[in-house]
């Protein structure tokens, strides 16, 4: 069996992330768009970077899976790993954001029903 550092265990452990690069690009070309579309509006300006952090990071990552592969590159390899560590906590911290700015949403939104029902019955019913 090949020892880990080997160049044939260390094709093997990026052979799957050099198959899927395509898709790596795609995404991180579509995250770059959206935060280029996010700009757009004077809110969006924010937070557009967001996801163009998360589109280059990932694109980083298809690239250096590309060269960690074809020149059994144990440093490009390591580079494919931090950058995809990188999308990934964008991403996680993302999401846990999105859900808690859901979660106030639907906190507020039935706050301000109650308060609009409590006003409703001051008024005899109407």
């Amino acid at each position: 069996a090949p020892s880990p550092s080997s160049p044939f265990a260390l094709r093997d452990i990026i052979e799957p992330l050099y198959r899927s690069r395509f898709w790596m690009q795609l995404l991180g070309v579509m995250l770059i768009l959206t935060g280029v579309l996010t700009a757009i509006s004077v809110i969006g300006l924010v937070v557009a970077w967001i996801p163009v952090w998360a589109g280059v990071a990932l694109f980083q990552a298809a690239g250096a899976a590309k060269r960690g592969y074809e020149n059994h590159s144990e440093d490009d390899i390591k580079q494919t790993m931090a950058k995809l560590r990188t999308y990934f906590l964008i991403s996680g911290i993302m999401t846990l954001l999105y859900v808690l700015f859901m979660v106030a949403t639907m906190l507020l939104g039935l706050g301000g029903a109650m308060l609009g029902m409590d006003g409703m019955s001051g008024m005899g019913g109407y």
